[in-house]
């Protein structure tokens, strides 16, 4: 799958870095999936990235780039977007229409973009790169990647789980955020303490969620499965 490869990484000067709220899905899974003090993740690696690669996917679902139906992944237009690293991803779609399961392409995202959305964070200036000693990067990997601002790190969990706990409707995004955390065994963390009738109301609001959603959330679902069950083997 050859794809146009995203722009050097320049970090800009501090001045121009801006430490609001994400507005990505992308950028959004990923803080909640890590702490938001140290930046470890709170998943096993193998969830984490699977479920970047459905956010990213799903980024592309919202600009009107990419749906999916019946398990496979269609571009509905391939002009390339203004994020380099949604054009990144919608490239290799588009580029390689011999494979369109779903499954494929979360498959090969998740190895490929989990790094990119950590690098796309830290040139907004929410996260800086954390080394990490030799011991621990054997098996946790080279680097973690810290927020810099706990407050940005936790508006995406924080705002979900306010919302939910008081019943309220999720708009599109909120919704597709939280089927993607729910796939990915993360909605114990969002809902901790919750009583059982916010759990209730929130699998009542993915049911209710637009098809090409629910499609996108079943087969992420079907691999964080698959790649917890491998994990405990």
């Amino acid at each position: 799958m050859q794809v146009q490869g995203e722009p050097r990484v320049v970090r800009p000067p501090y001045s121009q870095r801006v430490a609001h709220r994400p507005l990505l899905l992308g950028d959004e899974f990923f803080l909640i999936a890590h702490d938001d003090q140290t930046g470890r993740p709170r998943l096993h690696g193998n969830a984490v990235r699977y479920g970047l690669a459905a956010a990213l996917l799903g980024e592309l679902a919202f600009i009107g780039r990419l749906t999916f139906e019946h398990g496979h992944v269609v571009v509905r237009n391939a002009w390339p977007p203004e994020d380099w690293l949604q054009r990144f991803v919608l490239s290799a779609v588009a580029a390689d229409q011999r494979h369109t399961a779903t499954r494929t392409w979360l498959e090969y995202l998740a190895e490929t973009v989990p790094d990119r959305v950590a690098q796309r964070l830290f040139r907004q200036g929410k996260v800086e790169p954390v080394e990490q000693r030799r011991l621990l990067r054997m098996f946790r990997g080279g680097t973690r990647h810290k927020p810099t601002d706990t407050n940005v790190a936790a508006w995406s969990w924080a705002r979900l789980s306010t919302r939910l706990r008081n019943y309220e409707p999720l708009s599109p995004f909120d919704l597709a955020l939280a089927g993607i955390t729910v796939s990915c065994r993360l909605d114990g963390f969002v809902l901790d303490g919750a009583p059982n009738t916010v759990g209730a109301h929130l699998r009542r609001l993915l049911c209710e969620a637009p098809e090409p959603m629910r499609d996108l959330f079943a087969h992420l679902d079907r691999e964080i499965g698959t790649a917890v069950m491998s994990h405990r083997d």
